[in-house]
Order: C-alpha cells, then structure tokens, then sequence
C-alpha cells in the first residue's frame, strides 16, 4: 500500500507529523503554522529547520483559500480551545458562520469546500473539550461531532493519558478519528455494535486497549441543527453527556468511561534525565529556595484583592522535588525560566535541586533530543512548545493501526 498522504494543520513544532513519518506509512505533503500573537513565529522556523520548507506555509489558515491546498487522505492537526459556539446571519437564518477567528471553522471550511475531502481525520484537544463551556456542558463537542456528521463523517474518540501506556509523563489529551461514509471504516463503525467498536474493534481500542466497560454505553441523538445546538445543548446542567470514550455516526452518539489496560513496560522520570550535562543555571539558589517551597507548599491565608476586598485562600501542597519513580506531571507552556514558580518541575540531584533542561522536556513529550535547539530560541520557548505539544509516542501507537485499519479494511 502507498503511503497515506497528510496535510497537518496548527503544526507547532511537528509532533503529529514525528509521530506519523515514523511508521514510513505517511507522508506530509502540506503543513501549517501560525502563532498570532507574535511577530516571530517561532514554531515555524523550527518546522521547517526539521522538516523543510517546502509545503509548509506559515500563515493564517483562516485567511488560506482552499484550493491551494493539496488533496490527502487524512488531515491532523491539534486545534486551539476556544469558544466553538455558532453565528448565525439575518439574511440566511438556516446558514452557519463560525465565529470569526475560530479555527475549528477553518478545519471545516476545508474540509466542506474540498472537491476530494481528506477520507480520514485525526484531530486532538484538551480533554476539557468534552465539558465545556461551563453553562452549557458538552456543546462544544456536540457542534463539532454536528458539524463533522453533516460532511459526512464518523466520529470515535478517546480521552488518552499517555502514561497509562507506558510513557514518560502523565498528560490526557482527547484524540478523534474520523472516518468519511465513502471509507470502508464508516460502514464497519456503522454496522458494529458500538459497545464492541469502543471496547474492542475501534482503532482506538487496539491502539490503546481498555479494561473491559463497567457498564453499558449511553446513547442519545443529536437531531437539531448546529444553530439550535449552539444555543440549547444540555443548558445549566452540571454534567456533560460525553464521557471519556464514544463513537457517533448518524447522528447517534454512544459514550462510556474507560479505563486504560496496559502492562508493558513503563517509563518514569528518571529515564529521560541527561546525567552531568546540565549547566549551572538550571540549578536552584540558596537565595531562591524559599520562594520555591513556599509556591509549591500548602497554603491557607487571607489575600486581598485589587479592589480592597479580602478572602480566604487555601490550596494544597505539591511534591516537591518531583518524584523521579513515577512519571513526570504534565509540563505547561511556563515551564522555562528560572523565576520560581509553583507549576515547573523540580527535581534533585547530586548536585541539588533543579529545574528541567529542554531536551528533558522533550524526552517526557518522545521528541528527539534538540529538536527544538535553534539559533535565536531562548531556553523559555523551548520550554514553551513542550507546552504545547503533544506525546509523540501517542500519535504513533494510534498511527500504525490506523494504518493496519485501512490497509486491511
């Protein structure tokens, strides 16, 4: 089988594309990457230092017309959080406007406008993503799994810990496939039960398999229009019908909690530790240790507000040093710089406490080690794509039998 051609969108620094060249079954024939609120785009340089510049583009995706983009059989991309809700115009009241600004409306426009749309999709998020916004539990998935079922996809998707399979550090991310009704996947989804799709038959269960379910899935229908969705979707109720794990095609989605099963081999923090090669700097202060241990402590104290108004605040303490046995707490985009703070990874070691190196944060993410080093990127903004990243050991897993699904469908 030839390779699966990608167009890899809200690239970052290539961790979906790590992922999927890797297995030699993908081959990324056009990437994107802009970051709006800097003059310097440094994700993209980085791109394209790694992966060349030839089809990449870095500019606003929203502003890229459609017909430049190539045909592939599957589109990935890491999609920014944002409000998904839906616009609607006077003069057209069954026609939809996403939002302004927000990228998932560019995903859609590309896919609704191409003459050969992308047969597959794989797409990731913050896990979050299946309960938001808070007034409305739930309705930013629901737009999204509307919208993707009105161009003709199936949708199953999985909330993933990446140290449940094994991997350096714990980060859960919401992944989905999609599948197009012209694939051969669409019509084995649609005639699977979906209890067995989910627990045993989905790509997403042999990727990463799961214990077997508690209980039987939930099912409900989404029949209204995405403007209806927009504006009534599960209104002031305190739970999100979606949980961790479901499938949706025609419109009907079945959602059940899982549980990861998984008894390889597991890494923990210690694994990815550059041994005597860190310099100075990464270490901590005498001068500074006590605002370290005060950050990452317990807390239980009156502050006052900027308005003069005072409160109790009170949060609990964190492991500090970070256990090296275990696997590494999720890294955020702050992890860089020296400033004490109560997020950043500490560990210690012979020489005494310190914070994490930016080839460490790209181990604990499976990236090769200074994939991100370039001339004019700071420590900080190294420390700031691991952030932003996702694991590239994930993407692969789900990549090789994504592949295996296809070929053998």
């Amino acid at each position: 089988m030839k390779k699966l051609k990608v167009i890899e969108l809200f690239a970052g620094v290539g961790g979906f594309r790590l992922g999927l060249e890797e297995t030699g079954n993908y081959e990324v024939v056009w990437s994107n990457q802009w970051e709006p609120s800097t003059k310097t785009q440094h994700a993209s340089m980085v791109y394209e230092a790694r992966f060349g510049s030839e089809n990449h583009m870095n500019s606003d995706i929203s502003e890229v017309p459609t017909s430049i983009i190539p045909d592939a059989d599957l589109l990935v991309g890491g999609f920014p959080c944002q409000d998904y809700s839906v616009a609607t115009t006077l003069q057209n009241s069954k026609g939809l406007i996403g939002k302004k600004g927000v990228l998932w409306w560019s995903i859609h426009r590309i896919l609704s406008e191409k003459k050969n749309p992308p047969k597959y999709l794989f797409l990731e998020n913050v896990d979050r993503l299946l309960k938001s916004p808070s007034n409305q539990r739930g309705r930013d998935f629901a737009i999204m799994l509307k919208s993707l079922d009105e161009l003709g996809y199936a949708i199953e998707w999985r909330v993933i810990n990446a140290a449940e399979y094994g991997m350096p550090q714990r980060r859960r991310r919401v992944f989905f496939l999609g599948y197009h009704k012209t694939t051969q996947l669409y019509k084995e989804l649609k005639k699977t039960d979906p209890l067995k799709w989910i627990h045993t038959k989905g790509t997403l269960a042999k990727a990463c398999p799961v214990q077997d379910p508690v209980k039987s899935v939930s099912s409900f229908t989404l029949e209204n229009d995405l403007v209806t969705i927009s504006e009534t979707f599960n209104k002031n109720k305190k739970l999100s019908p979606f949980e961790n794990t479901g499938a949706f095609i025609d419109g009907k989605v079945a959602t059940i909690k899982t549980t990861a099963s998984y008894d390889g081999e597991k890494m923990v923090l210690r694994d990815i530790l550059q041994n005597g090669e860190v310099t100075p700097d990464f270490y901590i202060s005498n001068d500074d240790l006590p605002k370290w241990e005060y950050l990452k402590g317990a807390k239980k104290e009156v502050r006052t507000a900027k308005n003069g108004y005072t409160y109790n605040y009170s949060e609990g303490g964190m492991v500090f040093p970070d256990a090296l046995d275990k696997a590494s707490r999720t890294i955020i985009t702050g992890e860089g710089g020296k400033s004490p703070s109560r997020f950043k990874h500490v560990i210690k070691s012979d020489k005494g406490l310190r914070r994490l190196t930016p080839i460490e944060l790209e181990r604990l993410n499976m990236f090769p080690d200074d994939h991100t080093k370039l001339e004019g990127i700071s420590d900080a903004k190294r420390a700031f794509f691991m952030g932003n990243a996702l694991v590239v050991g994930i993407v692969n897993r789900i990549a090789i039998t994504l592949h295996e699904k296809i070929s053998t469908s």
